[in-house]
């Protein structure tokens, strides 16, 4: 009966939730008033003054809505909590989840952090008894879990370019035959994520980024994800001077689409990724189309994973499971289990059975085996054991300090400089200084240290001693991340 209460419902996405608002509003007979980098100047006024005065009742958001000036908060809700997108790691860096906690606990409000997948620090905040768990057993509606099959890709027969097994085309073959629809999930824009001359062996980098220029087909440039620096793709090498000698390497969506219409010329298709869908409008549109059954076949990336709803989507092909697995993330094996349980999660959730092909080249990993057998809670529990072995979050603390400058020689000074100061404190160890993963981004050369210690440790407090004695050039940054979910 209170008519003066506000609700914050965050999104990771909001700005591509076209379906989910659709359903918000059927739901409760109103839309809910937006805040998202994508709003004009004057949406974005309107909304403010409608929360500041109190008209708003209910605002869904992206992470920044958290720090709006509500007039009666009485209800912060997040949605996917899990959700990487969550973690701004660029200007001041924080979690918005973790940050949401925070105000709800200083407003004595309730917070509902909700998941299919949630998070192992959540789910180790429900076993110590800080947060009450609720467990939704059954899909909606009463539908059934789908089939999940593991194509193994080591039985690919050498100088196959094709990326679709023959028994994702075949299981793909049957669904378009029975009008039935298709999601093909590769987490890779573009056309291919990397160009090499066949000539001199060159491989297409970033002049500004430690990262190869993606080939998008459809505009015909070579594109760093990182920085947006962008060339002409043109085929003949600027190194060795052959002709037509630079070849695409890899799939990305734009190259599964030309796949698929050379096998299925005669069905429609569209992508699903950023590079395509730039607008709440185009989305929408895609999202209909799809919707009402006019495209058969959909080729989306991790914006497609979640919050849809498909009643004739019965199959799901993944085309790159290993995708994600490589290197020394903390969090790889986590992400991809989410990642790939919420896009298998897109195929039967009406009345019709779902199936779900995942390829990959490494079907004994823990994590296709979890989402083979539907059995989330044995992978949380088998990744909490071995985070508690090695002290690792949530058992343990990490931070990571990133110090950059312009120029190499400057950033690996600075970085050895600093490193002379590092503490010694007790339940603290200190790795580093070592070049970044991505050792350049944007022109800046990166040098990284990563903090670890034990749960007990007031590690924002041995941060600030650190650092306090350490006063760099005035064209070096030097960044602190607590709990980091990027080490690159």
């Amino acid at each position: 009966n209170d008519t003066t209460s506000q609700c914050l419902i965050l999104l990771p996405e909001i700005s591509l939730s076209s379906q989910w608002l659709t359903r918000f509003t059927e739901r409760f007979g109103t839309p809910p008033t937006l805040w998202h980098s994508n709003l004009t100047p004057a949406q974005r006024r309107e909304s403010w003054l409608d929360i500041i005065e109190g008209k708003a009742r209910v605002i869904v958001g992206a992470r920044s809505a958290l720090f709006l000036p509500y007039q009666n908060l009485k209800l912060l809700v997040v949605d996917e909590e899990h959700d990487g997108s969550y973690k701004q790691e660029e200007t001041v860096i924080y979690n918005a989840r973790d940050m949401s906690v925070v105000r709800a606990k200083m407003l004595n409000i309730p917070l509902i952090l909700a998941s299919a997948t949630p998070s192992i620090e959540t789910v180790h905040n429900c076993d110590l008894g800080n947060y009450v768990k609720i467990e939704l057993r059954n899909r909606h509606a009463g539908a059934t879990m789908p089939e999940v099959t593991l194509v193994d890709l080591r039985s690919k027969k050498k100088g196959d370019q094709d990326w679709i097994s023959p028994q994702l085309a075949e299981e793909t073959q049957a669904t378009l035959d029975r009008d039935e629809q298709v999601l093909l999930y590769l987490n890779r824009r573009g056309f291919a994520p990397m160009t090499i001359c066949r000539g001199c062996g060159e491989k297409s980098e970033c002049p500004y980024c430690s990262a190869w220029l993606v080939h998008h087909n459809a505009r015909r440039t070579l594109v760093c994800h990182h920085c947006g620096h962008t060339v002409s793709a043109d085929p003949t090498c600027m190194s060795c001077g052959e002709v037509d000698s630079r070849v695409a390497c890899g799939p990305g969506v734009e190259r599964v689409w030309e796949e698929v219409a050379r096998r299925f010329p005669t069905v429609k298709c569209e992508i699903a990724s950023s590079d395509q869908v730039q607008t709440q409008n185009k989305l929408k549109g895609l999202v209909d189309r799809f919707q009402n059954q006019e495209t058969q076949i959909l080729i989306g990336t991790q914006m497609v994973t979640k919050g849809y709803h498909f009643p004739n989507l019965t199959l799901v092909g993944v085309i790159d499971g290993d995708q994600g697995l490589d290197g020394s993330d903390l969090r790889a094996g986590e992400r991809t289990f989410q990642l790939l349980h919420q896009v298998a999660g897109r195929a039967g959730r009406s009345e019709k059975p779902g199936k779900v092909l995942i390829q990959t080249f490494s079907p004994e990993q823990p994590v296709f085996q979890a989402i083979k057998h539907h059995d989330r809670d044995a992978f949380i529990q088998a990744e909490m054991n071995m985070r508690s072995l090695r002290n690792m979050p949530p058992y343990g603390r990490l931070a990571a300090i990133i110090l950059s400058a312009p120029d190499q020689a400057v950033a690996e000074k600075c970085a050895r400089d600093l490193s002379r100061l590092r503490p010694n404190f007790e339940g603290v160890q200190i790795l580093g200084p070592a070049p970044a993963a991505l050792a350049m981004i944007r022109g800046r050369y990166r040098w990284r240290f990563l903090v670890k210690s034990t749960k007990e440790t007031n590690i924002q407090q041995v941060l600030k001693s650190w650092l306090s004695q350490y006063k760099p050039p005035t064209n070096v940054k030097i960044q602190t991340d607590i709990d980091p979910y990027s080490f690159a």
